[in-house]
């Protein structure tokens, strides 16, 4: 297994609010993505290249599933984490802990977004 992430999902209460969160701290523009649910989920898929390393995911949001209280961690890359973590209070969201060196592994910033969800910003320098 050389990839063992395929996809993630960020659950969401507010749609409009969490897109504009992602794509503000993130800097990227989320596209609209077709309902695989027949009308029980609203998507839109975070900037990919499926013919390369990585994993991509969405916000979703779906009937019976809520946001925050999960037990899973999404770090998204960036070149420098804390140019994305200068823009999470301003966005709605909270910084759980500011950037962090890892030895060897770059850095971390831990946030919550507009729904409660915590996720990681991860760079190498």
């Amino acid at each position: 297994m050389s990839n063992p992430v395929g996809w993630f999902e960020i659950y969401v209460d507010e749609m409009p609010r969490a897109k504009a969160f992602y794509e503000t701290v993130l800097g990227v523009a989320l596209e609209a993505l077709s309902d695989p649910t027949e009308g029980h989920a609203q998507m839109w898929i975070f900037p990919c290249d499926m013919e390369n390393y990585g994993s991509s995911g969405a916000l979703v949001k779906m009937d019976g599933f809520s946001a925050g209280g999960n037990s899973s961690l999404v770090y998204f890359n960036c070149e420098n984490c804390a140019t994305e973590e200068s823009r999470v209070a301003a966005a709605g969201g909270e910084i759980v802990s500011t950037k962090m060196p890892l030895g060897e592994y770059g850095f971390c910033t831990l946030v919550t977004d507009t729904e409660g969800n915590m996720f990681g910003l991860h760079s190498q320098q």
